[in-house]
């Protein structure tokens, strides 16, 4: 089994919506890596995010580990594009342990991982994820997903929620 690693959007997306339990749901191992948690929660809480506080209790009553990346892994990675300090800590721990899985939504982190080649799902794909797991149903995952393309506040284009949506549809007929 993998040992999943998470970036700042997923987690943010999830507690937004409430729905952070999917990632314990269908994710054995779990790692935060410390620059994550603190853009998600110490930063978020400083500036009154609601989503901050979502995840600092789901952290704590999961017992997920936050994760200090060591210097010396820090080193042996150099990203060829110009990343934040929580892709930077979740690419350098995932060129760092056996079979790791990233959970981010940045395009240019996801196409860095992807140059590595290690496997990388956002926040839509999780949601995916969880409706063919059966843990969501298809009114749930549509529900979530158009409140996705509308908020202000998750940042994941509206054009690739439909595109989504569309791919469940066909792939729930067919």
């Amino acid at each position: 089994m993998p040992i999943v690693i998470c970036n700042a959007g997923p987690l943010m997306a999830l507690g937004k919506l409430n729905r952070l339990e999917l990632l314990t749901d269908l994710y054995n191992e779990i790692q935060i890596p410390q620059a994550v948690y603190k853009e998600v929660v110490t930063a978020g809480l400083a500036r009154g995010a609601p989503d901050a506080q979502v995840v600092r209790l789901f952290c704590s009553q999961r017992q997920l580990p936050v994760v200090s990346v060591s210097e010396t892994t820090m080193m042996d990675y150099t990203p060829q594009v110009i990343l934040d300090p929580g892709e930077t800590e979740v690419l350098a721990l995932a060129q760092s342990v056996m079979n790791p899985f990233l959970l981010m939504d940045d395009e240019v982190a996801r196409a860095e991982a992807r140059r590595l080649k290690i496997q990388v799902r956002g926040t839509l794909g999780v949601l995916v994820q969880a409706h063919r797991s059966c843990i969501l149903t298809f009114k749930q995952i549509k529900l979530l997903i158009e409140e996705i393309a509308t908020r202000p506040d998750i940042w994941i284009a509206a054009r690739l929620c439909e595109q989504v949506l569309v791919n469940i549809q066909k792939n729930d007929k067919g």
